[in-house]
């Protein structure tokens, strides 16, 4: 083939008149040539056809497209590896462009503006996890923007129930210092139960939430995302770009504080790209609709028995409550910080919320009472006997329930000690044995055993009654009983000098 530059001068002497020959003599090229390029001045170069790699599976290809249109290459590559293919991944490309179907035309888009207090649009983003000890745990963003002014508010969460939906709204529209006359949301089942075309079924507990703020929920149709594409575009793909990029987190408490900081300080006083004013000074609050005077409690909430170990279970973590509530219903409520459990409507415990797993979240008061208790639980007859002894008494036994010792059984030991060697003999070997730390009835026997032999050698006559067998006295207090004397001989000494002076 010749250049385009020669064809245009076989073109431009021929207008001049000059004949096939002339001009091939003049520009040195054959005078068939000068008469084909006459006849067609636009001669494509021929299409040679040359065997490809791709030649044998070629039908696969076609096979896989059917499947699925919108298969990548380099999907569809990994599947003809097994059939023997060896190619790369740009002859693929060059070969699905031109058997690929044909994309849908794109659909133009109406760009609407809302009036102040008109639309809030809300949207969820995943944003990877944050790990707490050996659990991580997914977070997620809720973005709520307010149309007319781009105001954004973003609220970060370790989930996407329904209680941490309403919650971040919440919140949400505290922020705002009012609700807006429609909030948009997409089909997420937290919102949309069921629908079918235009006909929607709202989540029930969704609206029950959304009735006292006056304001009226609005689904977008699925997949058609530009119906809320201010929170797409303006809250979700701005946080992801704008705010989430090279930070570091602690926990969520830290992402929620660098959030607000980051909303306040960036987000909510540049200049908006398409209003061209600061989205703090374009939102009017007096356009929202006013709050009611009773917020809802947007906690999650869960009813929970207490078990023996004086706690609830709760998000995979165990909390401790006062031990009177074991074996009760404890109604169990949680935010984002704190863990709050009620009995009857009344708190009985607050705990900081562990984002950890099977963690025991204790109070140190919970702890001491459950030791109380646990001595309490043995304070039948036979203790409440041992204690009559003394205050001596009563702090061995005290610290006897601190060891691992059966305490029923130890007790019931001392108490055959006390019949044995009496009551005097068992309160100095008491004394003994807690200057030593010594606590146990083996120890209190030996130290007896040691110091004299037993006062009585006969065990007592055992009746037919088993109960009556079990009945045992308290030792008289003598210090009562001298109290008492004291107090009858002073009375008698005042009644004679009353009868002195009379007479």
């Amino acid at each position: 083939m010749i250049d385009e530059r020669t064809i245009f001068e076989i073109h431009r002497l021929h207008h001049e008149g000059q004949s096939v020959r002339e001009i091939a003599g003049r520009l040195c090229i054959s005078r068939d040539s000068v008469a084909k390029y006459l006849t067609e001045p636009n001669r494509q170069k021929p299409v040679i056809e040359r065997p490809s790699k791709l030649d044998p599976f070629k039908p696969e290809i076609l096979r896989l497209l059917d499947i699925d249109p919108t298969a990548n290459s380099e999907v569809i590559r990994q599947r003809l590896l097994r059939f023997g293919f060896d190619g790369g991944n740009t002859i693929l490309k060059d070969y699905l462009r031109t058997v690929r179907p044909a994309k849908r035309p794109r659909q133009a888009f109406i760009r609407f503006e809302s009036a102040p207090g008109e639309q809030i649009q809300v949207d969820w983003g995943h944003f990877g996890s944050l790990c707490y000890g050996k659990t991580a745990r997914k977070l997620y963003c809720m973005a709520m923007i307010e149309c007319h002014s781009r105001m954004l508010y973003l609220a970060f969460t370790h989930s996407q129930r329904q209680e941490t939906l309403h919650r971040a709204l919440l919140n949400g529209f505290i922020f705002f210092k009012g609700t807006p006359r429609q909030i948009v949301t997409d089909n997420m089942l937290t919102a949309v139960i069921e629908r079918d075309g235009p006909l929607i079924r709202f989540n029930e507990t969704f609206l029950s939430f959304l009735r006292p703020f006056k304001t009226a929920p609005f689904a977008c149709n699925p997949g058609q995302g530009h119906e809320k594409g201010k929170v797409e575009k303006g809250a979700i793909h701005y946080i992801r770009n704008n705010f989430w990029p090279l930070r570091s987190f602690k926990d969520l408490a830290d992402v929620q504080t660098q959030a607000n900081h980051w909303r306040d300080h960036i987000a909510n006083v540049r200049i908006h790209s398409t209003t061209g004013e600061k989205p703090s000074l374009r939102f009017r609050a007096d356009a929202m609709t006013p709050l009611p005077e009773c917020l809802p409690d947007c906690r999650d909430s869960q009813v929970a028995k207490v078990h023996t170990d004086f706690s609830v279970r709760f998000d995979a973590n165990t909390y401790t409550v006062a031990p009177w509530m074991i074996g009760k219903a404890a109604m169990v409520k949680a935010d984002q910080e704190t863990v709050t459990i009620y009995f009857k409507e009344k708190v009985i415990a607050v705990h900081q919320r562990s984002w950890d797993r099977r963690q025991r979240i204790e109070s140190a008061r919970h702890r001491e009472d459950a030791q109380k208790n646990r001595l309490n639980h043995w304070l039948c007859e036979d203790t409440a006997l041992l204690f009559s002894l003394g205050e001596e008494v009563k702090v061995y036994v005290e610290r006897l329930a601190s060891t691992h010792l059966p305490l029923k059984k130890n007790i019931q030991r001392l108490l055959a000690l006390k019949d044995e060697y009496g009551s005097r003999a068992l309160i100095e070997a008491m004394q003994e044995a807690t200057a030593h730390n010594a606590y146990g009835a083996d120890y209190i026997q030996n130290i007896l055993y040691q110091r004299m032999t037993p006062q009585r050698v006969h065990p007592p006559v055992r009746l037919r009654e088993e109960a009556l067998n079990r009945i045992r006295l308290e030792e008289p207090s003598l210090a009562d009983f001298d109290a008492f004397v004291v107090k009858r001989k002073k009375r008698d000494d005042r009644d004679r000098q009353t009868k002195g002076k009379t007479s």
